[in-house]
């Protein structure tokens, strides 16, 4: 086996497959080691894709183009998605991800599924000794990105999150002066606000043979199948396979919020809702929908520190900070300060120093080959993801209690609710038992 990594035989194990054992968690995968920095075959990084629509195909693009990278397989229910992109790059297509994870030569894998298929292949990846990219949002719920991240640490994996604005040069030198104090104290943060989740009830159409439906649902009780869902991001706005846009674009917002203000690996003290109680909306597809407050009520929460956060008008990829001297808003790729003079200055000697990435994709690559952290690891993805998470299940207790303004009282370390009851119980999701989760 020389310095790989044994692999498990996760098909015939089965997806409720317990841990693995006797997995050495620092042994560097084959081929993370270039030659004098001209890679040939056999110096390769080689990467598995799982969940190659539109995303994964793009992500799959992004790291071919790196000299060091070879992409071998590809994993998809959608057998014209994997098809077309294994004819691109020359990789074997799989239907089921767990008989790729079998092959003895993947170093790592790019998980770009919808998000209520994140948190398995996460995890059997980790047991499998693989690397790991994966897509923003991590996961459907707060204590599906605990398993994963408590995965990736105890197989030692390098995971990175694809929350790209980490690796923005524009972005870091605004986290920066934040950092820095060159607003004084905060006081007050706007985020963008972000509808949540709507309820599907799409016509039923035939299953096409080309798909396979059941595992495509995973651990959901299989819906009427609708050709709607193989259109990009077609799940994203439905609760059983999305928390909607708050989790799908509110993780750049949240993940640059919680990186300036140095929160990036915990959370509120508080969170809740202001103004009506949340509505569902329900989708049929047709002229009988029902309408939803899917933006409101408002989502306010408190960090242990005092500074309050705001779901309101922000970017929609960054966030408005609000300081004693003046604020500094950021967006994907740009900032701007009020008063303007605030930020012209650079900064010289800094007290605080931010770890820079300047290519994300790049930076999974190299801490792949030195074993070190990279800038949107697993932790900072989960509490990135549970800050959306959270602001979704303000709503939804707002919702079934039919009140707002109650404070939920949050631990971010426990990472429980200590006094509600419904918020504890959306934590987590109801998972058919073929498609639950391993030991970890």
């Amino acid at each position: 086996m020389g310095n790989k990594i044994a692999r498990r035989s996760f098909l015939k194990q089965g997806l409720a497959a317990g841990m693995v054992s006797g997995i050495a968690p620092m042994i560097l995968p084959s081929g993370v080691l270039a030659a004098n920095g001209s890679p040939g075959a056999n110096d390769r990084i080689v990467i598995g894709g799982i969940g190659v629509g539109a995303m994964g195909s793009g992500l799959i693009r992004h790291f071919t183009a790196f000299d060091d990278i070879r992409v071998a397989a590809v994993a998809d229910v959608d057998r014209p998605k994997r098809e077309r992109i294994a004819a691109q790059i020359n990789a074997d297509a799989y239907r089921d991800y767990r008989e790729m994870l079998d092959r003895n030569d993947l170093d790592a894998v790019i998980i770009a599924t919808p998000e209520h298929w994140k948190g398995l292949p996460c995890i059997h990846a980790a047991q499998a000794g693989l690397d790991i990219y994966c897509e923003k949002p991590i996961s459907l719920t707060i204590r599906e990105g605990r398993l994963m991240a408590d995965a990736v640490k105890k197989y030692g994996r390098v995971f990175q999150t694809g929350s790209q604005d980490r690796s923005n040069g524009q972005n870091y030198e605004a986290c920066m002066l934040i950092r820095n104090g060159r607003i004084g104290k905060i006081t007050h943060v706007v985020g963008a606000n972000q509808p949540s989740p709507e309820i599907n009830a799409l016509p039923q159409h035939p299953v096409p043979d080309d798909i396979d439906w059941d595992m495509w649902c995973g651990h959901v009780q299989p819906h009427a199948f609708n050709p709607f869902f193989r259109e990009v991001r077609g799940w994203v706005s439905f609760y059983d396979f999305s928390g909607h846009h708050m989790t799908s674009d509110g993780a750049h917002s949240m993940d640059q919020i919680q990186w300036a203000l140095d929160t990036s690996e915990t959370g509120p003290v508080e969170v809740w809702a202001e103004g009506e109680p949340f509505k569902a909306a329900v989708n049929r597809g047709g002229e009988n929908n029902v309408p939803g407050n899917l933006f409101g009520p408002k989502v306010f929460m408190r960090y242990a520190s005092g500074i309050t956060l705001e779901l309101d008008d922000a970017p929609k990829w960054g966030g408005r900070f609000v300081g004693e001297k003046g604020t500094i808003t950021i967006d994907r790729g740009s900032y701007h300060s009020d008063p303007p003079e605030l930020i012209e200055e650079p900064l010289e000697n800094p007290e605080v120093v931010v770890p820079q990435s300047t290519n994300h994709f790049r930076n999974w690559v190299e801490c792949m080959k030195t074993r070190e952290k990279p800038i949107c690891h697993e932790e900072v993805g989960h509490r990135s993801a549970s800050m959306c998470h959270l602001a979704n299940i303000a709503r939804w207790v707002s919702e079934v209690t039919g009140e707002t303004g109650n404070k939920l009282q949050w631990d971010p370390e426990k990472e429980e609710f200590t006094n509600s009851q419904w918020g504890n119980y959306f934590l987590d999701r109801p998972r058919r038992k073929e498609y639950d989760f391993p030991a970890i």
